[in-house]
């Protein structure tokens, strides 16, 4: 398991300033001088959680988020800290966390997710959990998003668990918190950091860190995420639903399976839904704390096909020398062959990994012409409401 200390140091490596906050919630998020209420600059009836803050109304993130009706927005802003715990959020009405910052953290238009500079995040939310034998994928997720147990399963096989006739929240998002996944090395199951179904979700500066299994989008879900960091090792992307990333680092500890592992869904089982991955302008690298006998260069797949439907493309991209120049890879041995029913595609890949010339014959190389059918809108099949686009980066 890594050390706390190593953490901090690695993020450390990664970050060298949180520049690209959001002009909204700046105000509440920055921590304020002992005579002045933490709350101050927040909207009003937001919450205040911390260990130990006398001013705090709860010590847990989960104990607030509990305490909370099902509907009506809600905001909660958690104090300087590291929070041992898993967070569950079924309520249906909007829900926003603040990660509180440093007094002299500003607002500017420059990338929070930025390879040379500090992270200023000053909340770490974790836990250590990880798949034993008979368990759902879901049991080790440290951030849940879903309207009820059922709904957050992820079920095994081609086609997951069953659908859900529910939906939960309508607009969750998160700002400037580390969420991690502290389980253990690649040797260790499963180890979710998230878990989101049937909702819509958003995340801001944030960081998410394990192994296998990092991130989860489940079935009927469409999640955002947008200038932040994303560490794992096998299918670390995965998922069932609508995934965007935005102006993010996927940082490789190690090769295994494919970074990107989707589900795709006919309408019979996910009706409404368009699925897929979709990572934009972002940067893809070999972590600062990957083992050099598991990551080589030209070692790491861009993605499998968990299913035969699965859809992940890949868009204004650098990429380092750790991607395979194949690209993408067939899912296991008993399934050796990627289907023509699967959608992969790239458009303007750079860096040592973004040659494309050797890439698996099955995966679209798309013109900028087929390229801008593949936008934040067209994906989400609308100008989502739900995501908050002055957010800078």
């Amino acid at each position: 398991m890594l050390s706390p200390s190593y953490i901090v140091l690695l993020w450390t490596v990664l970050y060298s300033g949180a520049d690209a906050l959001s002009p909204q919630f700046i105000q509440c998020q920055v921590q304020k001088p002992a005579t002045t209420s933490p709350l101050t600059g927040c909207p009003a009836g937001t919450i205040f959680v911390s260990h130990n803050d006398p001013a705090a109304q709860f010590t847990s993130v989960q104990a607030a988020v509990a305490s909370l009706p099902p509907t009506g927005a809600a905001t909660i802003l958690i104090g300087q800290g590291s929070y041992q715990e898993i967070v569950n959020v079924t309520r249906t009405g909007p829900l926003t966390l603040l990660g509180q910052l440093p007094s002299n953290a500003v607002a500017q238009s420059k990338p929070f997710a930025n390879a040379s500079s500090p992270n200023l995040n000053l909340v770490q939310i974790w836990n250590t959990n990880f798949v034993m034998t008979g368990q759902d994928d879901a049991s080790s997720a440290v951030l849940t998003v879903a309207p009820n147990l059922a709904g957050s399963l992820i079920g095994a096989g081609t086609d997951g668990a069953p659908l859900q006739p529910v939906f939960g929240n309508s607009d969750f998002k998160a700002y400037n918190i580390d969420f991690q996944n502290r389980a253990a090395n690649f040797a260790i199951s499963q180890a979710l950091v998230t878990d989101i179904s049937y909702a819509n979700a958003s995340f801001y500066g944030c960081a998410f860190a394990s192994f296998q299994d990092t991130w989860y989008t489940g079935r009927n879900a469409s999640t955002y995420v947008v200038d932040s960091v994303i560490f794992g090792q096998t299918d670390y992307l995965f998922g069932f639903g609508t995934a965007w990333f935005q102006n993010v680092i996927l940082a490789n500890r190690a090769c295994g399976g494919g970074i990107s592992a989707w589900k795709g869904s006919n309408q019979t089982f996910a009706p409404g839904n368009r699925y897929g991955a979709y990572i934009a302008s972002s940067q893809i690298m070999r972590s600062p704390d990957a083992n050099a006998t598991t990551v080589t260069d030209g070692r790491c797949f861009l993605g499998r096909p968990w299913n035969d439907l699965a859809t992940t493309v890949y868009l204004n991209n650098v990429m380092d020398a750790s991607i395979n120049p194949v690209g993408f890879e067939p899912f296991d041995s008993a399934r050796p062959t990627i289907m023509n029913t699967t959608f992969y595609a790239e458009f303007n890949s750079t860096g040592p990994g973004g040659n494309t010339s050797e890439r698996v014959g099955i995966e679209h190389l798309l013109n900028a012409s087929q390229a801008e059918n593949f936008t934040v809108d067209k994906v989400f099949l609308e100008h989502p409401k739900w995501i908050d686009f002055n957010y800078l980066f």
